[in-house]
C-alpha cells in the first residue's frame, strides 16, 4: 500500500473548510494529520467532525511537527507569502491558495524561496485550470479548434448578498484590491489561453452601489483592458455586486471561431415555469460551482508529491499574474494607461 502523505492546513474559513474536508475525506493516499487557525471555535468544530490527530493556533508550532509531510495554506492573502516561505525553509511540500501575496515584492521573494528548494513541490491555486470545462477550452485551443485567439473576455461577479461580508475583509487590510483578489484567476486563464505575457493595461472603475468602496480605494465593479506582447487583446469585468449571484463566464475568439464557458452561470438543469417566466437557479458562489475543480487540484498535488514531479501551474505563473493585477490596479488609481513591466518597478503601496 503506498504511503499517504501527511497534511497540515492552515486558515479553515470557507474556503479553508472546504479545502480541509477535500484533504480528510476525499483525496486518496492523503490523511490531514494537522490543522492550524487563530479562531479557536473554528479548531474545535472541525476536530469534533473529523478526528485531526494535532491542532493548532501558532502556525510556527504547526511547523515543528515533522510528523507531516506538506503544508496547505488558504489563510487570508496578506499571510502568504511569510507561510509559504517559512514552510518551505522547515522542508515541506506546499500548496498556497491565490495570490502569492499583496504586492508584486511578495510574489517574488516567494518566487526566490521555491526556486532554492527545487526538490520540494509547490503549488499555487489556480483552480480553474483543473475545471472540467476550462481544461477542455484549452485543449480545444491548442488543438486548433478556434484558429489562432486573438481576445479573450472575461466576467468575474460576486454576488451582492457578500458586499458587506468583503468590505469588512478589505477594511481589515487583507485585500489586495479588485483586480489582485477577483480578477487573478482571470489574468491566469488569460496568459494560459492566449500564450502571452500582458503588455499594457488600462483599468477603470468604481463604487457605484456602495461608497465604501470609494473610501477604501476599491472598485466595487471595475474593467480593464489589455494588450499582451503578441498583440492579443484581453477585456475583464469584475464586480462585486451581481443581482443573480456568482457569475464566470468566459469567452476566447479565434480567427476561425470561438469558445464560450459559463455564459448562463446555471446550477443545473431544471427549468422552472412560473408567473416570473422560465427561472433557472444560479450559483450561490464559487465553493459550489468550482466544488470539482478545488477537489482536482488537491488531488493533483497529492499525486506530485507521490511522483516526484512538479505541477503545471508554476510559482510564476504566480508571478505575473500578480505583476498584472498589480498594473490594473495602478491604472485604476492613477487613471492611465500603464506598461506592465514599468508598473512593477513603482513601490507598491
Amino acid at each position: 500500500m503506498a504511503k499517504k502523505v501527511k497534511v497540515g492546513i492552515v486558515g479553515l474559513g470557507r474556503l479553508g473548510r472546504q479545502h480541509a474536508e477535500n484533504l480528510a475525506s476525499r483525496v486518496p493516499n492523503c490523511e490531514l494529520s494537522a490543522i492550524c487557525s487563530v479562531v479557536e471555535d473554528e479548531i474545535s468544530a472541525f476536530k469534533e467532525k473529523w478526528d485531526v490527530p494535532f491542532s493548532y493556533t501558532n502556525y510556527d508550532e504547526m511547523l515543528r511537527n515533522k510528523d507531516l509531510d506538506a503544508i496547505f495554506i488558504a489563510s487570508p492573502s496578506g499571510f502568504h507569502c511569510d507561510q509559504i516561505i517559512k514552510a518551505l525553509d522547515a522542508g515541506f511540500h506546499v500548496f498556497s491558495e491565490k495570490p502569492l501575496g499583496l504586492y508584486l515584492e511578495e510574489a517574488e521573494q516567494v518566487m526566490a524561496a521555491v526556486e532554492s528548494h527545487p526538490d520540494q513541490v509547490f503549488m499555487l491555486g489556480f483552480m480553474r485550470r483543473y475545471d472540467r470545462s476550462y481544461a477542455d477550452a484549452k485543449r480545444k485551443i491548442v488543438n486548433g479548434d478556434i484558429g489562432e485567439p486573438i481576445l479573450i473576455r472575461c466576467y468575474g461577479l460576486d454576488p451582492a448578498s457578500q458586499m458587506d461580508n468583503f468590505l469588512a475583509f478589505a477594511k481589515a487590510n487583507y485585500s489586495g484590491g479588485l483586480f489582485l483578489d477577483m480578477s487573478i484567476h482571470d489574468l491566469d486563464l488569460a496568459r494560459w489561453y492566449m500564450g502571452s505575457e500582458a503588455q499594457e493595461v488600462w483599468a477603470i472603475g468604481g463604487g457605484y452601489a456602495r461608497q465604501e468602496f470609494d473610501e477604501i480605494k476599491d472598485a466595487e465593479t471595475g474593467a480593464a483592458m489589455v494588450r499582451f506582447e503578441n498583440n492579443t487583446m484581453g477585456i475583464f469585468v469584475a464586480g462585486r455586486n451581481s443581482a443573480h449571484g456568482y457569475h464566470i463566464e468566459t469567452e476566447i475568439i479565434g480567427t476561425k471561431g470561438s469558445i464560450r464557458i459559463g455564459t448562463v452561470p446555471e446550477r443545473n438543469q431544471i427549468v422552472l415555469f412560473n408567473e416570473n417566466g422560465a427561472v433557472k437557479k444560479c450559483y450561490d458562489g464559487f465553493l459550489e460551482r468550482f466544488e470539482q475543480a478545488y477537489l482536482s487540484e488537491t488531488e493533483e498535488f497529492i499525486h506530485c508529491i507521490m511522483e516526484g514531479r512538479q505541477p503545471e501551474v508554476t510559482v510564476r505563473d504566480g508571478v505575473e499574474s500578480t505583476r498584472l493585477g498589480y498594473a490594473c490596479k495602478q491604472s485604476f488609481e492613477t487613471r492611465q494607461l500603464v506598461k506592465v513591466r514599468e508598473a512593477s518597478l513603482v513601490k507598491n503601496g
